[in-house]
This record gives structure tokens, C-alpha cells and sequence, in this order.
């Protein structure tokens, strides 16, 4: 019998096997748990949202670039219709009362003021930097533009407990900055008068002790004169 060449039988039984496909590993996305695992990266926020101011679309001959100008500002006395809208004394009605005694204008009273004084469009605020974010705090610092003049520069601040809640922190920074402007206007400029916050709250107010619906601990708490005390306190037999 005639012995066929080793190479051809090799070549032959090469073919004749049944072609694998390569194994291409697969990308898991890992599965949530209750300690951030290892591959994830999470986002370290204390240098800010990245949200850095981009100056150089405001730089031309007919533009300010209001995160570093202080055009306008001293120049000269609003006229005086807007000056008495901005100064009027507050409704007692419009002032509210924190459980801790602390009175406060709600925010949206500030921009209805803000509006009738300079017409909507006629005011703004406009970021002074980066928004920083901390451990518990968001903060950024915002200038108060009014008839195209730098008005006022203050920080606002919010607290959030939760990464998830820092959007909702950034926009409640936003506000606190706005209430912390308008006092250079003279906006509410009652409720950091000793004096007017001891009469509004013997007029307006009262303490009174309340009861935790769930820890059942008890503390005194102000509140207005005739409002309910929210939940989760509830009035306390003592």
C-alpha cells in the first residue's frame, strides 16, 4: 500500500475541522450594590460643576463681561419711582416665620419686586465664577445686573444631603444669592432690623410647644398667629 505524504494528511484534517469563532469577552456593566465597587469612578465635585465661565464671547467693544466688571456700579441713583418700589415697606401679610424664629420673604417676592421695580428683563443675575460644591454645601457667587449696571455681588448658598439633590442645590443657591443681593437695594431690609423682628413677632407671631409625630420629641416652635404647625410636628399638651 502506497503511503501518502504526512504534510497532505496534516492539510486535510485542517480542513476537514469545524471553524471556531474567536471568544470575544463582554462588557458588564457591574451590578449596583450597596458600596461603590471599584470600576466605577465616581465624581469628585470639590473643584466645582465644571461649569467655568466662558469669557470670550464677552469681550468685544459693545459687551461687559459681567464675571470680572464692576461697570456702572455707584454711577448714579436709580430714578426715584424705582427707588420706592425697591425701599416700600413690606406687607406683614408677605412675611413668613421659620420654626426656629427666623423671619424671611419668600424668594419669589424678591423677583416680584425685583420685576415691578425694573420691568421683567430689566434685571438679572449674572455668575461671578464656578459653583463649588463641598461635602453638604453648594455655593457659587452671582452680581445683581439692573439697567445694565452692577448692582450688587453676594454668595449664595444651599445645602443638599444627597448627590442627587445638587442640581435642586445649585438653583436654591441661585436664589439665596438673590435675597443676599437685594438687601444693597433696600429690598426687606426690615427683616434684619432688631428692632422691627421683636414687634412683628409679639404682633404677628407665636411659640408654642409642639410634639414629633414619630420620635415624639417636643420643642418649642414659632409660627404666625392662626397657621397650623406642619408636619411632622403636631401641637404638644404642654
Amino acid at each position: 500500500m502506497a503511503l501518502r505524504p504526512l504534510h497532505r494528511l496534516n492539510l486535510r484534517a485542517a480542513l476537514q475541522r469545524p471553524t471556531i469563532a474567536p471568544r470575544i469577552p463582554l462588557l458588564v456593566r457591574p451590578q449596583s450594590t450597596d458600596k461603590p465597587s471599584s470600576n466605577v469612578v465616581l465624581k469628585d465635585f470639590q473643584n466645582g460643576l465644571e461649569d467655568d465661565l466662558d469669557t470670550t464671547s464677552t469681550t468685544g467693544d459693545d459687551k461687559i463681561d459681567w464675571s470680572r466688571s464692576f461697570h456702572g456700579m455707584s454711577a448714579e441713583a436709580f430714578p426715584k419711582e424705582a427707588a420706592d418700589v425697591l425701599m416700600a415697606p413690606l406687607d406683614p401679610n408677605d412675611i413668613e416665620i421659620k420654626p426656629d424664629g427666623i423671619l424671611y420673604l419668600p424668594e419669589i417676592k424678591y423677583r416680584r419686586i425685583l420685576n415691578k421695580a425694573f420691568g421683567p428683563g430689566g434685571w438679572g443675575l449674572a455668575p461671578r465664577g464656578p459653583t463649588t460644591v463641598t461635602e453638604k454645601v453648594v455655593s457659587r457667587e452671582y452680581a445683581l445686573v439692573a439697567n445694565g449696571r452692577l448692582v450688587a455681588i453676594a454668595r449664595g448658598e444651599q445645602q443638599y444631603f444627597d448627590p442627587n439633590g445638587i442640581p435642586t442645590a445649585s438653583e436654591g443657591c441661585r436664589s439665596n444669592a438673590l435675597m443676599r443681593t437685594c438687601k444693597d437695594v433696600g429690598i426687606a431690609s426690615e427683616l434684619w432690623d432688631p428692632r422691627f423682628i421683636r414687634k412683628f413677632k409679639s404682633q404677628y407671631c407665636e411659640e408654642k410647644f409642639a410634639e414629633h409625630v414619630t420620635t415624639k420629641k417636643k420643642k418649642k416652635i414659632w409660627r404666625r398667629k392662626g397657621d397650623p404647625i406642619e408636619y411632622p410636628w403636631k401641637v404638644s399638651s404642654f
